[in-house]
């Protein structure tokens, strides 16, 4: 069995962005050179998520906005208590997970017709990574 290890960087310009890295992780299991196997995606940070979804605009709008009903920014968090302010990113993160792990076969990623993967950023601007361990013969 092969197994590769690659990270992804990331610093967004914005406080909550949605990065389309489909094609980075398509070009990490080609470097792999596996034919049959699997590729994990792990967002190695506690207000970041990785998620498998279609890449239209006006869903990762809906996307954006159901995330911020369901955990809105609120200076009240009992996290906030500790000096920090970003007790929401926590929780998004929580509802979008943070890793996937996507069946490669025939050494392309095998999703339906539709599916990308995306990183998904909560609390931005600043470096943040995500691991990307591809495993398979």
């Amino acid at each position: 069995m092969k197994f590769l290890t690659e990270y992804l960087w990331f610093n967004t310009e914005k406080h909550r962005e949605y990065i389309n890295i489909t094609d980075e992780i398509e070009d990490i299991v080609r470097k792999s050179g596996i034919k049959e196997g699997m590729v994990l995606i792990c967002a190695m940070h506690i207000t970041a998520g990785i998620y498998i979804n279609d890449a239209e605009s006006g869903l990762i709008s809906d996307i954006d906005k159901w995330l911020e009903e369901l955990a809105p920014f609120n200076i009240n968090y009992n996290h906030h208590r500790t000096g920090e302010t970003n007790g929401d990113s926590h929780l998004k993160s929580l509802l979008i997970g943070h890793e996937v792990t996507v069946p490669v076969t025939d050494g392309k990623l095998d999703f339906g017709p539709w599916q990308q993967i995306y990183y998904a950023e909560f609390d931005g601007q600043r470096r943040k990574r995500v691991v990307v361990k591809v495993m398979g013969e």
